[in-house]
């Protein structure tokens, strides 16, 4: 087996940590939305946390298939992380700009993890970071429609 980049397993730690705060920040959202258009993003925000939870436990199954432990803690996302978590009650059309500019966050954050997993030709990890990319382009893509 070779050796994972440090560089690769930090990097999936910080993903693990954003995609665990943006899953709480979704929850959050979906349980306390008002409004008009409260039934559907009620049902948009839990489609959201749902896939997140999903993401949380590959992403971390992953980190552990390369060596390392997962970080597993609210104290260790907080220091990884570079979402934040929702204090307060916003508006629904908030909670709609805030998740989108989560997940256009977290699309730019693994545009910087594929050198490193092309660099060590790990395919596993760069399947992973498609399929992630690829839900949250399509979730960002949703949202932004959703404020049209």
């Amino acid at each position: 087996m070779k050796k994972t980049p440090v560089a690769l397993t930090d990097g999936l730690s910080r993903l693990l940590a954003n995609t665990y705060t943006l899953y709480l920040k979704a929850q959050n959202f979906h349980w306390n939305v008002t409004g008009p258009h409260f039934h559907s993003l009620h049902r948009m925000f839990e489609e959201i946390y749902t896939s997140l939870a999903e993401a949380v436990d590959l992403i971390a199954e992953r980190i552990r298939s390369l060596g390392q432990k997962a970080p597993a803690s609210f104290s260790e996302f907080s220091k990884l992380a570079s979402i934040h978590e929702e204090i307060g009650h916003p508006s629904a059309t908030d909670m709609v700009k805030r998740l989108l500019e989560d997940h256009e966050k977290m699309i730019a954050l693994i545009a910087t993890l594929f050198p490193i997993a092309q660099d060590t030709k790990d395919e596993a990890t760069l399947d992973l970071l498609i399929n992630r990319t690829e839900e949250h382009e399509k979730t960002a893509w949703m949202l932004r429609s959703t404020l049209e």
